[in-house]
């Protein structure tokens, strides 16, 4: 039934963006040359030839879009899939379509096409694109609350794997899905995990199936399960039922793992790292260089402010030098503006600051506060021992303690520390979750791009520069 109407939503789906295609094409043209709504009630005859004339132009156009919007992966299924992925897609996908309708011009020879007129088709499609598939995704979202259009799955062993995949499941009820059971072969008839019942042992799956209408089987299996994965798997393909794998090591691998194909044998990389790439840190590190030429200049001033703050509101040095542990778990001295008074170096590696600390000095409160203590870091970011964007570091002592602690620590000594990063700007800052910390490290190294590295200062400037935590 699911795959029925994701049919026949995908056909009405395409039906749409033809229309919108072509309506916006036309709403277009009328915005360019002031059609009736904005000048005469009737437009000369000219105009209308000349729309005319852009048909055949159209005929090719429309289809050459719809098969880029399949080829972006714009008609799959929306349940699980993130508006700005969605709308990244869109911008890409509406450029190009763009490029090839100039090129088609220019090849063909196509007259009286007017360039201001293309420039306002791209703004119109973009925005009457986005408008089309947010109302779809609305719609959809409102009838699965309303429990219409239901996905209904039942889960194939419990484990950690199988505990996320319902926690998710039920915490999204618009991604429309009903669990209905869970087939395990550990636990009997009468256990339950947030209402969702055991079915029975594995070996009755088979049955189970030939006798329902399910419309997905996720196999959740533990680890020391594995063994029965093929014949469960054949089991589920016989009955003809979609089956998906969540498999019980997610905990150890990216979220988008890079596949290789070993002459057929597909081959998981545990750790993708976008920075290892030659022209990723390349672009990384010029735009640290820059970045942090730019805020030294623009931040002087504050800077010169600071130090003379500093240095009149109690005896000692300005500038502030700790040992931290950076890239490849290479020890470096990361400056900042010092906001203690000064003390012995057996005590200043006791511990972190806590609230109200005695340590801190009236000016290092404010500067603390208001992370002014860390723009000397700029000169770490231009040496190269920091990143403008980054997992903060940390001291050797603490190094050596997490990673026995916490596990996946030293993964974020694969990239340069940086001044702010993700876990920062999400609230991670002083003393705070050191595992929450952590994954959102771990996240953005797996997932680093420009585009992320920019907003992640976006919302530094706009939310983390103050922060509840820093003390």
């Amino acid at each position: 039934m699911i795959k029925q109407n994701q049919e026949h939503l995908n056909r009405l789906h395409v039906l749409l963006d033809a229309l919108v295609i072509y309506g916006s094409f036309c709403l277009s043209y009328a915005i360019r040359f002031k059609l009736p709504f904005t000048r005469d009630l009737f437009p000369p005859a000219p105009y209308y030839r000349l729309l005319w004339q852009y048909q055949t132009m159209l005929l090719v156009f429309v289809p050459v879009c719809l098969v880029l919007y399949a080829r972006f992966n714009l008609y799959k299924p929306k349940r699980f899939q993130t508006p700005l992925k969605e709308y990244a897609n869109l911008i890409k996908v509406n450029t190009c379509a763009l490029l090839f309708l100039m090129i088609y011009i220019a090849l063909f020879k196509v007259e009286h096409v007017s360039r201001s007129l293309m420039g306002v088709y791209y703004f119109t499609l973009m925005l009457a694109t986005f408008l089309e598939r947010f109302i779809i995704k609305s719609i959809l979202q409102r009838a699965r609350k309303k429990g219409r259009n239901l996905k209904h799955i039942i889960i194939i062993g419990f484990s950690p794997a199988a505990e996320a995949y319902i926690d998710r499941i039920r915490a999204n009820p618009q991604w429309g899905y009903m669990i209905h059971g869970i087939f395990d072969d550990n636990h009997s008839h009468d256990f339950s995990y947030k209402g969702i019942p055991c079915l029975g042992p594995i070996r009755d799956l088979e049955e189970f199936l030939q006798n329902s209408t399910m419309d997905e089987v996720a196999i959740t299996l533990s680890l020391s399960e594995y063994h029965k994965l093929k014949t469960i798997v054949n089991k589920c393909e016989k009955s003809g039922v979609h089956t998906k794998f969540v498999p019980d090591y997610y905990t150890f691998i990216p979220t988008n793992p890079v596949t290789e194909d070993l002459m057929g044998l597909p081959v998981i990389n545990i750790r993708n790292v976008p920075l290892t790439n030659t022209l990723n840190k390349f672009i990384k590190r010029t735009m640290d260089i820059f970045g942090s030429l730019i805020c030294i200049v623009i931040f002087s001033p504050v800077m010169l402010v600071t130090a003379i703050l500093v240095k009149i509101s109690s005896p000692g040095p300005i500038i502030f030098c700790q040992e931290r542990v950076g890239l490849h778990n290479k020890p470096f001295k990361m400056y900042k503006f010092r906001s203690m008074g000064v003390q012995a170096p057996s005590k200043e590696k006791q511990a972190w600051t806590v609230h109200n600390d005695p340590r801190v000095t009236p000016v290092g409160k404010v500067i603390r506060k208001t992370s002014i203590d860390e723009l000397p870091q700029l000169f770490n970011v231009l040496k190269g021992d920091m990143s403008l964007i980054g997992p903060r570091p940390e001291r050797p002592l603490f190094v050596e303690k997490f990673k026995e602690e916490i596990p996946r620590y030293m993964i974020k000594h694969q990239v340069r520390p940086g001044m702010t990063g993700w876990a920062q700007v999400c609230g991670f800052r002083g003393d705070t979750s050191i595992s929450g910390r952590i994954e959102h490290d771990i996240f953005y190294i797996e997932n680093w791009t420009v585009a992320f590295d920019i907003k992640i200062l976006f919302l530094t400037v706009f939310k983390g520069f103050v922060n509840k935590n820093a003390y």
